[in-house]
């Protein structure tokens, strides 16, 4: 297994965050305050930090020929945990949260490429 990442990212308003990555998302809730709230993603410590009137900027970035939004976070799921997660979504895997944050969720049919270096030329 490799070491848990922690990842801390503005939202908006925090119950809306729950709603999404624990209700929408399935992620449990770990730790909270009034301005900020633990999730485990995956077995990833993500933590949503209140910043009032928070909306990410709309930007992409191509990559392999599709827009790709900037900045955005996910999980690079087993093909059994990608599909289990597009069923009870129903949507596509870029999408953004309530605060405009964008997140990706993608699975390896090769786990090993996630990491694998290489150079994608236009």
């Amino acid at each position: 297994m490799t070491t848990p990442f922690h990842l801390a990212f503005p939202v908006r308003d925090v119950e809306e965050a729950r709603q999404f990555y624990g209700g929408i998302l399935g992620c449990p809730e770990g730790r909270s305050a009034a301005t900020w709230v633990d999730f485990n993603l995956y077995g990833h410590q993500i933590v949503a930090h209140l910043v009032r009137g928070y909306n990410a900027a709309a930007s992409h970035n191509a990559v392999d020929g599709d827009p790709v939004p900037v900045p955005h976070f996910g999980a690079a799921l087993t093909v059994d945990e990608f599909h289990s997660l597009a069923e009870r979504l129903k949507w596509t895997m870029f999408f953004h949260d309530p605060s405009g944050n964008a997140l990706e969720f993608k699975a390896m049919t090769n786990p090993d490429n996630l990491f694998a270096k290489y150079t994608v030329t236009d």
